[in-house]
Order: structure tokens, then sequence, then C-alpha cells
């Protein structure tokens, strides 16, 4: 069992940057691979990064147009999303994803990144 809290989420100007952060608790972390995704109001929910369990394997976006980074520190149970030059569609409740093969599947309750305009 893997409980994932995010945080950092709150309200940037356009152009800022934010970071975000994903703890997680149980055992095993550093065997999930981690996602971060995104849902904005009446949309529907979009994976913007992906990171492999040892950390050398990202995917982003095509999207996000090289804005964000993951990173995950398997030490502390931790992985971080850095978002910069944050845009107008960008706001967005930001959720944490970890999985493991098709049976372990664990979500995060999300942290809301609104942006002001």
């Amino acid at each position: 069992q893997v409980q994932l809290v995010e945080s950092g989420g709150g309200l940037v100007q356009p152009g800022g940057s934010l970071r975000l952060t994903c703890s997680a608790s149980g055992s095993s972390f550093g065997t999930f691979g981690l996602s971060w995704h995104r849902q904005a109001p009446g949309k529907e929910r979009e994976r913007v990064a992906v990171i492999g369990p040892t950390g050398t394997d990202t995917y982003y976006s095509n999207s996000l147009n090289g804005r964000f980074t993951v990173w995950r520190a398997n030490d502390k149970n931790a992985a971080y999303l850095q978002m910069n030059s944050l845009q107008p569609n960008d706001p967005a409740v930001y959720y944490c994803n970890a999985r493991l093969g098709s049976r372990y599947n664990y979500w995060g309750q999300g942290t809301q990144v609104p942006v002001s305009s």
C-alpha cells in the first residue's frame, strides 16, 4: 500500500514558477513508476510528466514545451514537479500517481494550482 500526498500548489502570476511535491508513505517507493497529471475544470485528466523507478527515464507532454521538470528522491520517498513560465492554461488540480504493473495504482488527493490573470 502506498499513500501519496501532493503539496506546493498555490496562486502564482503568469510567468512564475512553482514546485510541487509528492510525498509517499509505504514501502518499496523506489519500485514504482511515478507520474504527474492535471485536471482543469470541465476537462479530462491529462498526464504531464512521467518518471521511472530509478529516476533516469522521464517523459513529458509535448504541450509543456520544456517548461516542467520532474525528478524524484527515493531516499526521501518523494517526487517533485518544477513548473516554470506558468501560463494561463496551466491552472488545474495536479495529481501524483504511483504505479507498479497493472495491479498497483495509487493516486494522491491533488493540489490546486490556480494562476492569476
